[in-house]
């Protein structure tokens, strides 16, 4: 199974009044891990949408093990765990590169739709972009 790893370093607006990174920066980073992983398939998320193929998020959870602080340099290792012709689920971990500790996990799911936000079946109507994306498998 691939996974990607992709690097963050905690910047100061990124933490709070405790010195600890803000929950709500985990998703985002997510977001960076996930577009970072799709790139390695060979296309990006904008020629995805100009195929007429949006991953909206229908579904996230996050598990904080470990807060992350200023200036921390951390991995943020991405990969699918499930993937079918409606939908792919990704998981991440966040990792701190100085002693190698998970600092949270979670997970996000995505639904395969069109620009009117109709749900497809990507094996159906798009082959070439299905296969890039198991190719990430």
């Amino acid at each position: 199974m691939r996974v990607s790893e992709t690097k963050i370093k905690v910047r100061y607006v990124e933490t709070d009044q405790m010195g600890i990174v803000h929950h709500s920066n985990y998703y985002a980073w997510f977001e960076v891990g996930r577009t970072e992983f799709i790139k390695e398939s060979g296309m990006t998320y904008k020629q995805m949408e100009e195929e007429n193929i949006m991953i909206p998020l229908v579904e996230s959870r996050c598990k904080y093990i470990v807060g992350a602080k200023y200036e921390d340099e951390l991995t943020v290792k991405t990969k699918i765990e499930e993937l079918n012709g409606a939908k792919v689920i990704f998981s991440y971990e966040v990792v701190r590169d100085e002693d190698n500790v998970v600092l949270a996990k979670g997970n996000t799911v995505h639904a395969f739709v069109n620009k009117s936000f109709k749900i497809i079946n990507i094996k159906k109507s798009n082959p070439d972009v299905w296969q890039r994306i198991q190719q990430l498998l």
